[in-house]
């Protein structure tokens, strides 16, 4: 199958991300319950990266995070999340486009 005719995940497989252990380059800040932005990241998320827990927070993977900024605009000027890019030669690395 060519990438024209692929899903969106398929897409997203293609691209590579080097993960910098121990150093996200985004972070949830504490809160007792989800703002409703947060909670809307967990669907919002092109690459999935927000999830909500068993306790009901909210909680974040960075690895894989395409860096599109999604978050960015709807969590960071609010200040629930912390955002950041990543260290040099860290990240995303895209394969096409």
């Amino acid at each position: 199958m060519s990438i024209q005719g692929a899903r969106v995940e398929e897409k997203l497989f293609q691209n590579r991300y080097l993960v910098d252990s121990g150093k996200p380059h985004i972070t949830i800040e504490p809160h007792s319950k989800p703002s409703k932005n947060l909670v809307a990241m967990t669907t919002l998320c092109p690459a999935g990266c927000y999830a909500e827990n068993g306790a009901g927070q909210i909680e974040i993977t960075p690895d894989g995070c395409l860096e599109c900024g999604t978050c960015r605009i709807l969590c960071e000027p609010s200040g629930d999340i912390v955002w950041n890019y990543p260290r040099g030669g860290y990240g995303v690395l895209f394969k096409f486009g």
